[in-house]
């Protein structure tokens, strides 16, 4: 492995992407069914690329979000879908398209309040909130994000109405439909002007930030970390999360310094990865040089990637904590001391998704 001369320091100005013409990319470029690597290709939930290389684009979107449409008629969900987006610079185009296509199908989709940047577990825990007692017009959702990849990046998850991650067997059913439709050149996409799609009957808003900080109550003792007293800082990597922290600390009476306010989607206050990629994960120690300059200065400091379902944690003693490791301590105080969040079948509640 080839560490770049830049990985660990701050990304220098040609290492910055232009974002003009990235998002001119999105709209312009045509991606070529045939060709394997223009094609839709879920991953871990979902599908990820950049317009520069026709990966990304908006007919991607377009189609994705048709079949989006299509796998809800075939399994009957029917309820609002909560859609999200971080701060990639595809992330808002996409948005868009989404719209237009989530509109003309008729579904009742739910957006940020003031269009509001929303994390990955909001979205979970406003699906979760939403079915919780229902037997039938169950939500699911939509997040935009590439997670932590870089800044040309773009992406989009779908949530199914267990609020956590779809499974493959789900993603390999949308990513199929996609590419028929793909290859049709979006013949049997359904499609209305963005304009028209915001102010349809079917588009309403959610309050993501505010019932998401509220409800944190009910899964962790704030009064434990309040009386505490510990110094807390985060940096919310410029990701959607950026409003999330204060409002938390404001809600919640902490002792949490929101370290870094600054959405750019250049990204440019990171520190290079380890290949001389911009990249914002939070496991990376080269990528995460900011947050280790925290340990001294905090008693706990931690850092999200973009749609914030990825963390990094450093302390003066430990420095920066192996994530895995953990959550794996987590995860057995929780089934240990909370019986009541293990739910008896894992991959049916992701209990984790809300917390």
């Amino acid at each position: 492995m080839t560490i770049s001369p830049f990985a660990g320091k701050p990304a220098p100005a040609q290492l910055l992407v232009d974002i003009p013409r990235l998002v001119t990319a999105y709209y312009t470029g045509r991606p070529d069914a045939a060709i394997s690597t223009q094609r839709v290709a879920f991953g871990t939930s979902g599908h990820r690329g950049s317009s520069f290389d026709l990966s990304f684009n908006e007919w991607h979107v377009l189609a994705i979000s048709q079949a989006i449409c299509l796998y809800r008629e075939a399994q009957g969900i029917d309820g609002p879908l909560f859609v999200g987006l971080d701060t990639h610079a595809l992330s808002t185009p996409a948005g868009a398209s989404a719209l237009e296509v989530l509109a003309a199908n008729g579904v009742h989709v739910m957006l940020a309040e003031g269009d509001e940047y929303t994390p990955t577990p909001a979205i979970s825990h406003a699906i979760i909130c939403y079915n919780r007692g229902r037997t039938r017009g169950l939500a699911d959702g939509i997040v935009i994000t590439p997670s932590h990849n870089p800044p040309q990046s773009g992406g989009y998850k779908y949530n199914p109405p267990n609020g956590g991650p779809a499974d493959t067997h789900v993603t390999k059913w949308i990513e199929a439909k996609a590419n028929e439709l793909l290859a049709a050149q979006l013949a049997g996409v359904k499609r209305m002007p963005h304009a028209q799609a915001l102010k349809a009957d079917t588009t309403h808003r959610h309050d993501y930030l505010n019932s998401y900080v509220a409800d944190l109550v009910n899964v962790i003792d704030m009064d434990a970390i309040r009386s505490a007293d510990l110094r807390l800082g985060v940096d919310p990597l410029g990701g959607a999360g950026v409003r999330y922290w204060s409002a938390i600390a404001e809600h919640y009476r902490l002792n949490l310094d929101v370290v870094n306010t600054e959405v750019d989607a250049t990204f440019r206050f990171m520190s290079v990865d380890w290949d001389g990629q911009i990249r914002m994960d939070p496991s990376s120690s080269y990528a995460m040089q900011g947050l280790i300059g925290l340990k001294e200065r905090f008693d706990v400091a931690f850092a999200c990637d973009p749609d914030h379902d990825r963390h990094g944690i450093v302390t003066p003693s430990g420095g920066l904590l192996a994530p895995n490791n953990y959550l794996a301590v987590s995860i057995d105080y929780l089934f240990q001391n909370r019986p009541d969040c293990a739910p008896t079948r894992p991959w049916a509640r992701p209990w984790s998704a809300a917390a």
